[in-house]
């Protein structure tokens, strides 16, 4: 089990979960079709394992050149492949240089990596059982899964949920470690803990809320930057089941 008692154990890797189960309208997303997480770097031998058993075909890494240099998955052997779609305009040390938000950080990920987005969602529509996931599996990850899962029809306060989660999932000893770190580096950083170590729901809530405002769902929104029609029924259909009556 995980770290919090529910879903798949995959041991080396941060805040891995499955998004099965929740509500959307009148069904339910399947279980053991999408996963997320963070970072592949820290598979441990039953970790590599538990993602054999699980049948991962595809992994969708969101993470930088460099951050793949320094830290490269431990997924050699099993059978699977990874597509890269980096989803930072910069670095991941530039929004800690400029001590942007939450908000700030979301607001550029819909609007500067749409693009990057849309690839996800058609990696995730192509070949399952698939794993997302970035360094930490929160924000980047987050946003992304997030608006996946919106334009698939889940409910928004289960998107909104599933999204919080994060925060009870991080390991504290790595919390404190890269606060410790990172406040050497960014000593007058205002933003650098919610940076690091936290997911609100106010958060998720209120870019979900900007993203139907400006283009009226999370489907449009996709649909807005080259997802077709069919390929947002497609992402419905694998993600989601009708619930038996």
């Amino acid at each position: 089990m995980n770290q919090d008692g529910t879903g798949p154990l995959v041991a080396g890797a941060v805040n891995f979960r499955d998004v099965g189960g929740l509500p959307a309208g009148g069904a339910r997303t399947r279980s053991g079709v999408l996963f997320r997480s963070g970072s592949l770097a820290r598979l441990e031998p039953g970790g590599v394992d538990a993602l054999r058993a699980l049948g991962v075909r595809r992994v969708i890494d969101l993470r930088e050149d460099d951050e793949v240099l320094r830290d490269p998955s431990r997924v050699a052997g099993l059978p699977l492949h990874t597509t890269r779609i980096p989803l930072f305009l910069g670095s991941v040390a530039s929004f800690f240089e400029e001590d942007r938000s939450l908000p700030e950080m979301y607001a550029a990920l819909v609007d500067g990596s749409a693009d990057a987005i849309v690839q996800v969602v058609r990696g995730i529509v192509e070949e399952q059982p698939v794993l997302v996931h970035c360094t930490v599996g929160k924000d980047r990850t987050g946003v992304t899964v997030a608006v996946t899962l919106a334009a698939a029809g889940v409910d928004t306060a289960a998107v909104v949920a599933d999204y919080a989660r994060t925060e009870s999932l991080l390991p504290p000893r790595r919390s404190r470690a890269a606060l410790e770190y990172l406040r050497a580096r960014h000593p007058h950083a205002v933003h650098l803990e919610d940076l690091v170590t936290r997911s609100p729901a106010s958060v998720m809530n209120a870019l979900l809320a900007d993203l139907q405002a400006r283009y009226g769902s999370a489907a449009d929104y996709l649909r807005a930057h080259s997802l077709a029609d069919d390929e947002v029924a497609e992402l419905r259909r694998v993600l989601t089941d009708r619930i038996a009556q």
